[in-house]
């Protein structure tokens, strides 16, 4: 895992030919300015998912879909970016994921993003590649990474879990129910039993712009509730993009078992069956 984070520099020295580069900004930040070559996908931070098997089926061949167009074959290498690390809400490291629950062989998130690449002085284009495209190769073991509503619901009754909600502090204390506006969804709240460690505490500011901290500083932070790196983490944010950002962090820091629930509060909230805990928490550790 620790070659997944890949510098500018990085960047710049892979063959043209064995690359895919991903931008997953909005398309108008990449209209005016992206990395030669490179292709947009903003669905991979915009697609609101379900955990259901349908909703599950429809992720899976939506992305194998994006990715083949975008000319993943299994032979390339995917670069993804995003425009800095917490400015998209974790949205490459969304894509990485993404490409882990589907099995992908070869990817990396460039360490830094756009603002990395700007910040080094290399070329930006406006020109917009025609890629060719490719059959997007699934391979199914990487599903167990996704987590469905059933699989949170079972764990509330194991203790030796950590449910791991990364979102923004508004939202864990429910004063919000997304960073979409406060109302987004029904219910504010938290799923209940779970252990807070907000996203952004992943990263921390540098000369260059925000990076992930070493692994040694995650894993204190992991420790500060109780997770260490044989503790199995189940992960959820809004709609699994801030958690993919604290899935790489943790992966890469050693943390052997860490999963996610993709469909997260937008999903859970939103089913009035599912439990939920509501106002103030009093402890968030173990």
């Amino acid at each position: 895992m620790s070659d997944v984070l890949i510098s500018a520099k990085d960047l710049e020295a892979m063959s043209s030919g064995d690359v895919v580069i991903i931008d997953t900004r909005n398309p108008d930040a990449y209209a005016a300015g992206h990395i030669p070559g490179a292709v947009n996908l903003h669905e991979i931070f915009t697609f609101l998912a379900t955990s259901t098997p349908e909703g599950i089926a429809e992720l899976k061949a939506k992305f194998a879909d994006s990715f083949g167009k975008a000319g993943l074959s299994g032979k390339e290498t995917a670069v993804i970016y995003e425009q800095s690390m917490n400015s998209g809400f974790g949205q490459s490291c969304r894509g990485y994921y993404l490409l882990s629950v589907l099995g992908y062989p070869k990817a990396h998130v460039l360490h830094g993003g756009f603002e990395s690449w700007t910040a080094a002085g290399l070329p930006v284009t406006t020109d917009a590649p025609a890629p060719t495209p490719a059959i997007f190769p699934i391979d199914p073991a990487g599903s167990h990474l996704l987590l469905d509503a059933a699989d949170m619901l079972a764990a509330l009754d194991k203790p030796e879990i950590a449910i791991l909600d990364v979102r923004d502090v508004d939202e864990w204390i429910g004063d919000s129910s997304s960073p979409y506006g406060r109302d987004f969804c029904p219910r504010k709240g938290r799923i209940p039993g779970a252990r807070w460690l907000e996203w952004y505490r992943m990263m921390k500011p540098t000369g260059e712009g925000p990076r992930f901290k070493g692994k040694d500083e995650i894993l204190a932070e992991c420790a500060t509730i109780g997770v260490s790196p044989d503790t199995p983490v189940y992960l959820y944010c809004f709609k699994g993009a801030r958690a993919s950002n604290t899935y790489l962090a943790l992966k890469n820091a050693g943390v052997k078992d860490v999963r996610m629930y993709f469909g997260s509060w937008n999903e859970w909230s939103r089913d009035p069956f599912l439990p939920i805990e509501s106002g103030a928490p009093f402890a968030s550790a173990a």
